[in-house]
């Protein structure tokens, strides 16, 4: 028998199947990992096919070391699901496998765990005899007594009630009294054991939503977008359709946005499933990840709670695969090779016999037109649980404010209702999307900003060390006293943060409680959760932060949310800037009055005659989708087209802009030879990118921007053919890439 083997390393030269014999009795499956020897070195690879049969000389085969794990790490889906991202992004295969293991796994970069436990082999008439004979051994008949249930018992629960207690245990081993064994003990992520949880009722809505979705999971086919308003029990449907996977003996997948919210999503499927459902995101310790990822192969864990690496998770027999929140952009990967985890769960559930539920209160306008085209069926949530209300919002217009002579950075109108939600022993929120103190340090007399060395951006103040932050590449530098450029005094920082909004609350609020959540307040392995746990155990009764606090999250206290600048993400230079902006107010909109206490909403903005800032003010999804389709069918931008660039990424400015002058002639070659091909690019360029210098690396770009059409593919191909060439700096292909940054 012969192994098919892709051997692990991601290099162009290497990307094909080697030929190994299997050694007679060692058992190799498809989908193993395995040891083989690759000229002088020893190589992990990946087994894709068994062969009896091989068109090479048996004499020149290599035997085969052996496999890595008793089982096959790789699920023949996955195995296909791969092949097709190798296809598509055009990688190699090694690296595209890659995708499908904690990277931990790697060059055994991480082991089973495992302690020293303790058993009694004997009982009854046995033990009391042995009992006995301990008359003069004290610290013998304390481990018997001790072990007498027949339990393994861990060493290091015994070692502290017992003097020297791994001595005594081998002496009752060498007795026949006991036995010392090695066994595994799994990491979990998970702090405590939950009780579980009672049903609650269903609303109507939840019902006919159930009513479409359950018998899809059942027969395994159908994909969905769920549009359901803030508070309307997404949720709810999600594990009433993982129960009916279950009851079908198959498994789910439901995919979050951010890690944040992966704690509390756990915690309801946790209350309502116990150890069935597991966890996987980037916050995991290395054997956290592992042996999470075991419990889903082995079987042990048939729900699958995640962000976007999630969507690879060894689920056999696949039912079901949630996308939560399905309009972040934190599902699209900018890493190579890069990935759409909407796309991929797509994809898998096609090819594995699954339903698809996507889910928003503000879906992406490229979903909905997906679903008016008839890609996916509608399934809509208009009311909130229990008839609840929505929140009642205030657009504040800051222009008026600065006309009334109100310098600071809250409106009259937040400050009122501030006010009178802390008076009332209830809970607010305050968003800004920029972390930091102040946005930008600027000189008064040069009038340039302080900039970052290794990245063409401004520096942002951080009041809680004094020092300027590149928020791109990390570097953190000290307060200059004076201008970089020109050495003028005259220097201050300039803008708003979520340091300078917590700043200011205390100052108005000095005897409540503020928390801050951002990228600074958060890191480590629990940053969030605990952050949140403090915030519901009512630690603080005002909670700042960026967008991570802006989705997602159920907090029944709070009644105020005040969106301090809107317009943050509306000045942003992306053709998305509107849709972006609209999504975080309506999401940040109803944290607000999520339980028996109306909600209130104030949105402060410079803008508020914007399209954006009005509909997500009324709450009206449509309203936006028929402004923003139009918009985007008139200016030509997607769904109506795409977006694709060649990025050119270089240590030297010269080498890359050359590289992507050189690129630009062939693509312009290519387009002019084929007439049809011509009218549907509607425009090339080459320039820097917006970013020119970023974390050491001077960036250049090719943009192209072509019609939605099958004939456009043809030039897609040929830039993705373009990137495999020989080139002197990195050359990456981008389409409708999340930041064209």
């Amino acid at each position: 028998m012969y192994a098919l083997v892709i051997v692990d390393i991601a290099h162009e030269s290497v990307d094909r199947l080697f030929t190994y014999r299997i050694p007679e009795g060692m058992g190799i499956v498809r989908g193993m990992r395995v040891k083989a020897p690759f000229g002088p070195r020893v190589k992990e690879g990946y087994v894709l096919e068994i062969s009896e049969h091989t068109d090479y000389d048996p004499a020149k085969i290599k035997d085969l070391i052996g496999p890595i794990e008793d089982y096959p790490a790789l699920l023949p889906p996955l195995i296909d699901l791969a092949k097709e991202i190798a296809h598509d992004t055009h990688c190699p295969l090694a690296e595209a496998l890659r995708l499908m293991l904690p990277a931990e796994m790697r060059g055994g970069r991480i082991k089973v765990k495992t302690e020293t436990v303790c058993r009694l082999l004997i009982q009854g008439e046995e033990l009391q005899k042995a009992l006995a004979d301990c008359k003069n051994a004290r610290r013998r008949r304390l481990l018997l007594e001790m072990l007498s249930d027949g339990k393994y018992w861990p060493l290091r629960e015994i070692s502290p009630l017992v003097r020297d207690a791994r001595a005594g245990l081998k002496d009752l081993c060498e007795r026949g009294y006991a036995e010392l064994i090695e066994r595994e003990i799994l990491r979990s992520p998970y702090p405590d054991t939950l009780l579980q949880a009672p049903d609650p009722i269903l609303t109507p809505e939840q019902e006919d939503v159930l009513n479409d979705l359950l018998p899809a999971v059942t027969r395994g086919s159908g994909a969905f977008l769920l549009h359901g308003v803030t508070g309307s029990g997404k949720s709810e449907v999600f594990i009433r359709a993982v129960r009916r996977c279950l009851s079908l003996g198959k498994g789910a997948i439901v995919l979050v946005p951010e890690i944040v919210l992966t704690p509390q999503m756990v915690t309801w499927f946790r209350v309502r499933f116990g150890d069935v459902a597991a966890v996987l995101h980037s916050r995991l310790s290395a054997g956290e990840r592992f042996d999470e990822w075991r419990r889903i192969r082995h079987g042990e864990a048939r729900v699958v709670i995640g962000a976007r690496s999630a969507v690879f998770a060894p689920v056999e027999k696949l039912g079901l695969i949630v996308v939560d929140e399905e309009h972040e952009q934190s599902y699209q990967s900018e890493h190579f090779p890069q990935y759409d985890a909407r796309e991929i769960a797509h994809s898998r559930v096609k090819r594995e016999g699954a339903a698809l539920v996507l889910a928003s209160a503000t879906p992406s306008i490229l979903s909905f037109a997906r679903m008016e085209r008839g890609d996916y069926t509608l399934l809509e949530m208009r009311k909130r649980v229990h008839q609840r209300p929505l929140p009642e919002v205030t657009v504040c217009d800051m222009r008026e404010e600065l006309r009334l002579g109100n310098k600071g950075i809250f409106s009259q109108t937040l400050l009122e209702k501030l006010d009178q939600c802390i008076r009332s022993g209830q809970q607010a929120m305050l968003f800004i999307n920029r972390r930091g103190y102040a946005q930008f340090v600027n000189c008064r007399s040069c009038g340039k900003p302080v900039r970052c060395s290794n990245c063409d951006v401004s520096m942002t103040y951080h009041e809680t060390d004094h020092s300027l932050h590149c928020h791109w590449c990390g570097l953190r530098i000290p307060m200059p006293d004076s201008c970089p450029s020109c050495g003028s005094k005259y220097i201050r920082a300039c803008g708003v943060g979520t340091q300078r909004v917590e700043q200011e609350i205390k100052k108005r609020y000095p005897d409540v409680g503020v928390i801050r959540m951002d990228n600074d307040t958060t890191a480590g392995k629990d940053g969030h959760a605990k952050l949140l746990s403090r915030f519901r155990a009512r630690e603080a009764q005002v909670l700042v932060g960026t967008q991570m606090i802006a989705k997602g999250l159920d907090f029944p206290e709070v009644t105020l949310v005040g969106a301090v600048l809107a317009d943050t993400s509306l000045n942003m230079p992306d053709y998305r800037a509107p849709e972006r902006t609209f999504q975080l107010l309506t999401q940040v909109a109803g944290r607000a009055g999520r339980a028996d206490k109306n909600g209130q909403v104030v949105i402060q903005t410079y803008m508020p005659d914007h399209y954006a800032i009005e509909t997500a003010a009324a709450q009206d999804y449509r309203a936006f989708y028929q402004e923003e389709f139009a918009r985007r069918k008139r200016s030509l931008y997607p769904p109506f087209t795409m977006m694709a660039r060649l990025l050119c990424t270089a240590q030297n400015e010269e080498v890359a802009q050359a590289v992507s002058r050189e690129i630009y002639k062939k693509l312009d070659a290519f387009v002019g030879s084929r007439l049809k091909l011509r009218r549907r690019v509607l425009f090339m360029r080459q320039d820097d990118a917006p970013i020119k210098y970023l974390r050491g690396y001077y960036r250049a770009q090719v943009l192209v921007k072509l019609l939605e059409h099958d004939e456009s593919r043809e030039a897609l191909k040929f830039m993705q053919e373009i990137t495999d060439q020989e080139w002197p700096c990195s050359v990456q292909l981008e389409i409708n890439p999340a930041s064209m940054a």
